[in-house]
């Protein structure tokens, strides 16, 4: 992963490196003597990007990581601030919004959680960085799958490099689309892993329509998600978060199968009260907490064998 910066930085003009903007960074940028030299200062500005970037990314190695979605073409204030909401009161570790600057100043006035954004045109992401977003990422295309546009792996890599040429310090997620065979979408996570990117994310909601009603047809909607989580958790070493389809009863099989966190989108926004969205938040944040102790419990047992 790059760690360098492609333009110098003002410490006064760019959203990160403001005292106390995010609490990733807390106070290390007060005014100092040293900051006047050029070359330490630089030194320090990427000190303390990949200081942020290692907390944020922190809950993903603890493999505890749950991004809640408004949507990547949801540009509606009420209810993204309402998403917001209801991620950071259910203990969600991550949000994620559309990629505007204003919503993103809304969601930073909402929660102290890293807010990543979701495009599929890279140029749109700086001024969302601008604004306060601490991850980006290319993806959450069902919205585009209902207009009939796919996307190939020549495009997502082509928008990965884009994004990293213009941001390369910034921590990016890409989704691998379900739309791909199985072997394609892992063959293409492990391009993306070649690329720098951070996290993989995996998609297969709308794919899967269930026969069953209830827990077994929850199982059914997420089957395509975790498949991908599974075999692409094992084909690379970064990240994967298992995404789409999925709820509080598939959320801790995702972790099982091998997926650093879980994102969840239409089981949270389409709800109509805050109330609600609070309670499904917590029920997954619970299922999670639940599934981290058994996980736990059976590696001590392995230990004493």
């Amino acid at each position: 992963m790059h760690s360098s910066i492609c333009m110098p930085i003002s410490p006064s003009s760019h959203p990160l490196l403001k005292p106390n903007h995010n609490p990733f960074l807390g106070d290390c940028l007060s005014s100092r003597p040293y900051l006047r030299l050029r070359r330490r200062a630089s030194v320090t500005t990427r000190a303390l990007l990949s200081t942020a970037k290692e907390a944020v990314l922190r809950d993903f190695q603890e493999r505890r990581a749950l991004k809640i979605i408004s949507g990547l073409q949801n540009f509606n204030r009420d209810n993204v601030a309402l998403v917001v909401t209801a991620a950071e009161k259910g203990g969600a570790t991550h949000v994620d919004i559309a990629c505007d600057p204003e919503l993103v100043k809304l969601a930073i006035s909402l929660t102290s959680l890293p807010v990543c954004v979701s495009s599929v045109d890279p140029s749109a992401f700086p001024a969302a960085v601008e604004a306060g977003a601490l991850m980006v990422e290319i993806g959450n295309y069902d919205s585009f799958y209902e207009m009939g546009v796919v996307f190939s792996p020549e495009k997502i890599l082509n928008l990965t490099k884009e994004t990293k040429s213009i941001l390369p310090s910034v921590i990016l997620s890409v989704t691998v689309p379900h739309t791909l065979s199985l072997p394609d979408q892992v063959k293409l996570a492990e391009m993306l892993e070649q690329e720098g990117v951070d996290i993989i994310q995996t998609e297969g909601g709308k794919s899967s329509n269930p026969s069953k009603p209830g827990v077994l047809g929850l199982i059914e909607k997420a089957t395509p998600t975790l498949a991908a989580a599974y075999s692409i958790s094992r084909a690379v070493k970064i990240p994967v978060m298992c995404s789409s389809g999925l709820s509080s009863v598939t959320a801790p099989m995702a972790i099982t199968a091998g997926a650093a966190g879980v994102g969840v989108g239409s089981a949270v926004n389409k709800l109509n009260d805050v109330v609600a969205m609070i309670a499904e938040v917590r029920s997954i944040t619970n299922s999670l907490g639940a599934s981290a102790v058994r996980h736990s419990t059976s590696e001590e047992r392995a230990l004493r064998r």
